[in-house]
């Protein structure tokens, strides 16, 4: 029976079925072939991206926190949602909570060390906490949540609509924020195209770094098994690494043409959009019991990792973050990393 290239990227069993029955060699040119897609893709979404602020007037970081934070999380939402569909609840939490992790501790504390940050003020003291807020408030809902249910602790469909509802706020107060902000519209660019351009090019990168992002999961999972690597360690680690590989290819992207902001953006929007629309939106497809060790151990690293960045925001008074600072947050991630192998910590 022959498949279209949609039921190819969006059927789970199908997708998995021809990733097993590849050989290893197989794996690892498609492996390959995925992070060239996705590496393309995010050029492409990055140099669309950058030419729509100058027609828009927006600074980069607002473009990074909004429109491609947006694109980038996708590959998160749609194995999120799935996942919660499928009756995989840990999985759909481990996914949001461990992207979370993964932008902010991987990402931004990578970039920081190889790269000149900058920081904006204006824009991280709003955007920043809503990161920080946002996280802070999905564990309050889940503590809640333990402490005044008689069963196991879930996030339910009342809580998702009410994510959802918040992340169009976040959405709309970027926007103001940026316009109130009296920011510079950024005019040093690459490319002078017209916005219908500037939209065709990070349309084509999206579907570019979703389609990589997608079949590269299931690859890279299998790759891992053929290796001998336990099923929970690559649930613990893998798939949240896997859907996150869409902001990292960004991040490098972005630093690699000269614009960090838009890292920076990204990163804060992901962090946002991965509380606020992946667990959101998966909990509105089925309510999700919350694991005991996500008490003990996820939220804690998220927390400890988030309000880290948001103290580092603080001190950075001459408007730059420091590479220690960003070596710092990369080994409290390496850490969390390193803590689920040494102590078999499942996380989804």
């Amino acid at each position: 029976m022959e498949h279209s290239i949609f039921e190819w990227i969006t059927n789970e069993h199908l997708l998995n079925q021809a990733v097993a029955g590849l050989p290893t060699w197989g794996l690892l040119v498609l492996m390959a072939l995925c992070i060239a897609v996705l590496s393309k893709g995010a050029d492409w979404m990055i140099d669309g991206a950058v030419a729509l602020a100058r027609r828009t007037g927006l600074p980069r970081i607002v473009i990074g926190a909004t429109i491609i934070s947006l694109g980038t999380t996708t590959p998160e939402a749609f194995v999120s949602v799935l996942a919660a569909w499928t009756g995989n609840p840990g999985l759909a939490l481990g996914n949001g909570v461990g992207s979370i992790i993964c932008d902010t501790g991987l990402i931004f504390g990578l970039m920081c060390l190889i790269s000149r940050v900058p920081v904006r003020r204006y824009i991280l003291n709003r955007t920043g906490w809503v990161q920080v807020g946002s996280a802070t408030l999905l564990v309050v809902i889940a503590l809640v949540s333990l402490y005044a249910t008689a069963g196991a602790p879930v996030l339910g469909r009342g809580v998702g609509v009410f994510f959802l509802i918040l992340l169009l706020g976040y959405l709309y107060m970027a926007y103001r924020w940026a316009k109130q902000s009296g920011l510079p519209s950024e005019a040093e660019f690459e490319h002078d195209w017209s916005p219908g351009k500037s939209l065709l090019f990070i349309l084509v990168g999206l579907i570019g770094v979703v389609a990589g992002s997608r079949v590269l999961i299931p690859t890279a999972a299998v790759g891992a098994l053929r290796m001998g690597v336990p099923q929970d360690i690559i649930a613990a680690t893998l798939v949240a690494f896997g859907t996150s590989l869409p902001e990292l290819v960004t991040a490098i992207s972005a630093v690699r043409k000269g614009h960090p902001q838009i890292m920076v953006g990204n990163v804060v929007g992901a962090d946002v959009l991965n509380c606020l629309f992946v667990i959101g939106a998966a909990s509105v497809a089925r309510p999700l019991e919350i694991p005991p060790n996500f008490f003990y151990f996820h939220f804690p690293a998220m927390l400890l990792i988030l309000y880290s960045f948001r103290v580092f925001i603080f001190m950075n008074t001459d408007g730059w973050f420091k590479r220690w600072q960003g070596g710092f947050i990369l080994g409290l991630y390496v850490l969390y990393i390193v803590l689920q192998y040494s102590l078999n910590i499942g996380a989804a």
